[in-house]
């Protein structure tokens, strides 16, 4: 166990917690819109974000996750998705790991236990960022009009996971099944992405689910 402070940054006194769209009052919209509509929007709100930092060659490293997640270190621009947790490579030595909301105190605790005295860092960085998730016929449309990384079948197939610029700033795409994306977004541009998605998604369609 490395002697690291671990504390638990998530209010457990009653204080409300809400999401960077808060004010935009998505659940409102839940079964409004077009029906059949070929893009659906789901806000996967205050979940738990932590980054890993380590040597990917370790093979102790490399155990020690595999050991305290039930997740194997992923590859180069892919992401392992395991029920509501996910673990993506982000670089040469960083993964992100996200947990459901509440769990990422005890994950960080397990990943320092198990990882004993290597060289890691993990951060917890919950409050910074969060995930969209689209999914329906007309997403991969909607990337195309988006961002000018190739999200072709052949390119970018199910499990990869890239950084690239998206309507003018930056973010993740992780293509999470057939016909579902997730945008891991910084929690300042939320709103601008939101109102992006809606106009980019006129023509198919868009719905909101909770």
């Amino acid at each position: 166990m490395t002697a690291a402070n671990v504390y638990q940054q998530r209010p457990t006194s009653g204080a409300k917690a809400e999401s960077s769209l808060h004010h935009a009052d998505l659940a409102s919209l839940v079964g409004k819109g077009r029906k059949n509509a070929g893009v659906t929007v789901r806000e996967k709100k205050l979940l738990g974000h932590l980054t890993i930092r380590g040597d990917g060659h370790d093979a102790a490293f490399a155990a020690g996750v595999h050991k305290a997640l039930g997740i194997e270190l992923p590859s180069a621009l892919t992401v392992i998705v395991k029920g509501e947790t996910s673990l993506q490579w982000m670089g040469p030595d960083e993964w992100l790991l996200i947990v459901p909301t509440g769990e990422e105190f005890a994950a960080e605790k397990k990943l320092r236990e198990v990882l004993g005295d290597l060289h890691i860092q993990i951060v917890n960085v919950s409050g910074g960022q969060q995930i969209l998730e689209l999914s329906g016929p007309n997403v991969r449309q909607v990337l195309m009009k988006s961002t000018s990384y190739d999200v072709h079948p052949n390119n970018f197939p199910v499990g990869k996971a890239v950084g690239t610029v998206f309507a003018k700033s930056q973010l993740v795409i992780r293509h999470t099944a057939e016909d579902t994306w997730e945008l891991l977004i910084r929690r300042s541009f939320s709103d601008y992405w939101w109102l992006w998605l809606q106009d980019a998604s006129a023509e198919y369609g868009l719905s909101v689910q909770a």
